[in-house]
């Protein structure tokens, strides 16, 4: 294990705090599903950040200026990284067409699974880097290669039809044709049945894994006290849900975000490199943290600056995916396809994603407010 600024004790009393907030969270203020307003949204993002600033400060008088600059430039990396997170979700809601009162249900869930994995990626790419020391060569390189992917023009589309365990799930799993409430399984004639809820949030929750793969390594290029490490992704994490229901409208107006976290990416994958040196080639050079902070905050804010400036034209893809869901079709287009060509009669088979029930006509588009 690399040194570190938490002691037993901090480690402990960091958790329980975590603990403890989410407990007042999902007990106390979301206890029921419900649709959650911009203005409670920016209530609780701004409640999310004013804590995670408080804890920085804690740590800046406890530890001293470095750390805490490292765990402000490693929570302002994962934040940033965390709005392409949030439209990837917003792709997906739109997709499963969920109704806004059951997002909360499912991004709470999916972010305690995502603290649970983001802490385990952690720990293990500590193992590696506390072994092996050359996998910060390899983290480096493979942030250079990510951030210029991103800076190279055209845009990825994610699509969640594509996603390999939402994919997984329909073969082998028994699912409903309709949402159930915030259940993610229901049991009917006797057996154990996921509903598409449990879809969305294994969608949600792989996701993040992939997302995982670029950000936890970009805060290594930040820091190596695991405590640093696992507190800034926290704290970030942690203030995930507020953020997407505060930004849900204007996700995809950030067209030049991407080009910021490219370069950020690629910036701390160079300082990764060149902090160690390259052999006799390049001795190691140092950048001071403050140096650091200051380049990721200019690079984010200046992308942020030109998207305003100069927003994307035409509808967004949120837009038409708003106006064009695919949820009333979606867990069963494949079976009315083959309904529709099977001789009659045959209308009564059941499928083993199915409840049993005959296959359904084909239903009319949906409004967009979800399968009841």
């Amino acid at each position: 294990m690399l040194p570190t600024v938490g002691s037993p004790l901090l480690w402990a009393s960091f958790l329980a705090g975590v603990l403890v907030l989410i407990a007042i969270d999902l007990g106390v203020f979301n206890r029921t599903a419900h649709r959650v307003s911009v203005r409670e949204a920016a209530v609780w993002s701004l409640v999310w950040v004013v804590l995670s600033l408080v804890f920085n400060a804690f740590v800046w008088f406890r530890f001293g200026a470095r750390p805490a600059l490292e765990f402000l430039s490693a929570y302002l990396v994962e934040k940033s990284l965390s709005v392409d997170n949030l439209f990837v979700f917003l792709v997906i809601f739109r997709y499963m067409d969920v109704r806004r009162e059951l997002m909360h249900r499912v991004l709470f869930a999916g972010i305690l699974g995502a603290l649970l994995l983001r802490g385990l990626f952690i720990f293990a790419g500590i193992e590696l880097i506390a072994h092996f020391s050359w996998t910060l060569y390899v983290f480096g390189g493979f942030l250079l290669l990510t951030g210029f992917k991103l800076l190279l023009p055209g845009e990825e589309q994610f699509d969640p039809s594509e996603n390999l365990a939402y994919r997984i799930a329909r073969k082998v799993m028994r699912i409903t044709r309709t949402y159930d409430g915030t259940r993610f399984f229901v049991r009917r004639d006797g057996r154990l049945h996921a509903t598409p809820l449990f879809l969305v949030l294994l969608m949600i929750e792989t996701s993040d894994v992939v997302f995982a793969l670029d950000s936890i390594p970009a805060v290594f290029g930040i820091s190596l006290d695991p405590f640093i490490v696992f507190s800034s992704n926290v704290c970030a994490v942690m203030g995930l849900r507020a953020m997407f229901f505060l930004l849900q409208h204007v996700l995809d107006r950030f067209a030049f975000l991407k080009y910021g976290l490219g370069l950020v990416l690629a910036f701390i994958g160079g300082k990764m490199i060149v902090e160690r040196g390259v052999l006799d080639l390049l001795p190691p050079v140092h950048i001071p943290i403050g140096v650091s902070l200051g380049v990721v905050a200019g690079l984010l804010v200046l992308s942020v600056l030109v998207s305003l400036l100069f927003p994307p034209q035409g509808p967004t893809l949120t837009e038409q995916l708003a106006e064009h869901p695919e949820a009333s079709l979606l867990l069963s287009k494949d079976e009315l396809a083959a309904q529709a060509s099977a001789p009659r009669g045959a209308a009564s088979g059941s499928h083993p994603g199915s409840s049993g029930a005959a296959i359904p006509p084909v239903p009319d588009p949906p409004d967009g407010t979800g399968p009841e």
